[in-house]
């Protein structure tokens, strides 16, 4: 059973470790991308040994994220926090300090490692830490931190191998990590999960699935649709995650229970947190380098040029999630996944060879509202949506889909843009850009949807009356009853 953490130091030293924690994982799905000239130039190596730079991470992270969540609710969620503050520090040093790129390569696929182990606990650890009527101000810092994190990480790569060196995008990582391991040791208290075994057969299912999916999703535009090892990928990995979903709704006690699902606030909110992921991870990928190879800013001036969109979660996130504990999630994130499909569908009606900025600017501030008014209240509405004992396998699955929509949105925006246009010329790439950023901007709206699947308040708490008159001494009952309770809380947050 979760112990409190705010008697070591309270939500304060909670949020600040968790936050800094998950910056660190989020920031390195993409600081590498402006980067990679230069690492070619240092270590040699060919195309597509530098896009495993960036694959080697999002592979792991993405593969063993719920593996990770379930290790911390087993054996303790700060220990196997610290574990993974050590494995992402330590392979961060070892990335920096690589002397070619195949051993880049591997350290980056040991930071995924870590991550995968850090990322999910840090929601679970917060949660622990915060009452309850503060967890929507708390949710919207932390996903302020990591919003700002995901989108900036294309500027504060191109900074610091602009200014500095390459190298220091993984420096970066090393005193922060030293600094987090002694602070997480003595302010935070240990928790754990239901105490139920590990789930080794659902573990491999869902490893292997995911390995096989994301494999596939990231070397698609690469190695070509038809590569017999992306289709192997594909088939293989779905076939495996039909495996692990089969599985688990008969296994005893499976490492992500399928009854969760039957919450249309769990359901609904991953749902949205997947499409979301898809359509803004491919837009940023590819307006980061409209910016620069079309326009042609610096990565720094592009960076600054972008921060209405990717500043604005510091800004609008902490507000957004206060708004949720008074209004409900819902409401909020569907406001903001509509406002982010505006300002992306802005984008795509403006971009030329030559768009001025002030052209930009409407649908910089219009996805930087939407991205920052999803953030907090997602997070909270996953957290809410499961019983306190399931938490940290709801924060590792809702991670997990995020992680496979954002290599989703990466591939598809990919596919689009290179069979529109290209890299041939400034119009060529504007060609390709468009038609993709209007996918993106759909797929986020379809997220918007997705989200009204979550129960109002007040159908929240019908559904609480009824599952309260049900028989407790029945089982499948009783799971129903949970989840409807969690519908409850969760509209209340």
């Amino acid at each position: 059973m979760s112990q409190p953490t705010a008697r070591r130091g309270g939500m304060v030293w909670a949020l600040v470790i968790t936050s800094v924690a998950g910056f660190m994982a989020a920031l390195d799905n993409l600081v590498v991308t402006t980067a990679l000239p230069s690492i070619r130039k240092d270590l040699g190596g060919a195309l597509g040994d530098l896009e495993w730079t960036v694959s080697a991470y999002t592979l792991t992270f993405a593969v063993l994220l719920m593996f990770g969540a379930a290790l911390g609710d087993r054996f303790g969620r700060r220990r196997l926090f610290l574990v993974g503050i050590t494995v992402f520090t330590g392979a961060s040093a070892a990335a920096a300090m690589a002397p070619g790129i195949e051993s880049l390569i591997a350290a980056r696929a040991v930071q995924g490692v870590g991550a995968a182990i850090m990322m999910p606990l840090t929601l679970t650890l917060l949660t622990a830490a915060v009452p309850a009527a503060k967890r929507g101000m708390a949710y919207g810092i932390w996903g302020a931190v990591n919003g700002l994190a995901v989108a900036s990480g294309p500027l504060i790569g191109g900074s610091l191998t602009e200014h500095i060196s390459w190298h220091w995008i993984f420096w970066l990582n090393v005193p922060l990590g030293l600094a987090l391991l002694p602070l997480a040791r003595l302010r935070l208290s240990e928790s754990y999960g239901t105490g139920a075994p590990l789930d080794f057969p659902g573990t491999l299912l869902a490893s292997g699935g995911l390995f096989g999916i994301v494999y596939g999703l990231v070397r698609g535009p690469a190695d070509g649709w038809t590569s017999s090892l992306v289709l192997a990928g594909l088939f293989a990995g779905s076939a495996l995650f039909a495996g692990f979903i089969i599985y688990s709704v008969n296994a005893k006690n499976p490492m992500l229970p399928m009854r969760l699902f039957r919450s249309r606030a769990f359901s609904g909110i991953n749902a949205a947190s997947l499409l979301m992921f898809l359509g803004m991870f491919g837009s940023i990928f590819l307006l980061s380098q409209y910016m620069q190879g079309v326009l042609g800013y610096s990565p720094t001036e592009a960076g600054l040029r972008m921060l209405p969109w990717t500043g604005m979660p510091m800004l609008v996130a902490p507000i957004a999630g206060i708004l949720s504990d008074r209004i409900g999630g819902r409401p909020v994130v569907a406001a903001g996944l509509f406002l982010q499909a505006a300002g992306l569908g802005w984008m795509s009606y403006v971009v030329t060879t030559d768009v001025s900025y002030g052209a930009q600017l409407p649908g910089l501030i219009l996805s930087g509202i939407g991205m920052a008014l999803f953030f907090a209240p997602a997070s909270n509405l996953v957290m809410s949506s499961v019983r306190p004992q399931e938490q940290g396998i709801a924060s590792g699955a809702n991670n997990a889909l995020r992680e496979v929509g954002g290599a989703l949105g990466i591939a598809v925006m990919a596919s689009i843009f290179s069979a529109q246009g290209g890299y041939q010329t400034a119009q060529t790439f504007v060609d390709g850009l468009k038609p993709a950023l209007v996918t993106g901007a759909a797929v986020v709206a379809l997220a918007g949807v997705a989200t009204l699947m979550i129960p109002t308040r007040r159908r929240a708490a019908e559904l609480a009356a009824t599952s309260e008159s049900a028989e407790p001494a029945d089982r499948a009952g009783s799971a129903g009853s949970s989840g409807s309770d969690s519908v409850l809380e969760n509209a209340g947050h």
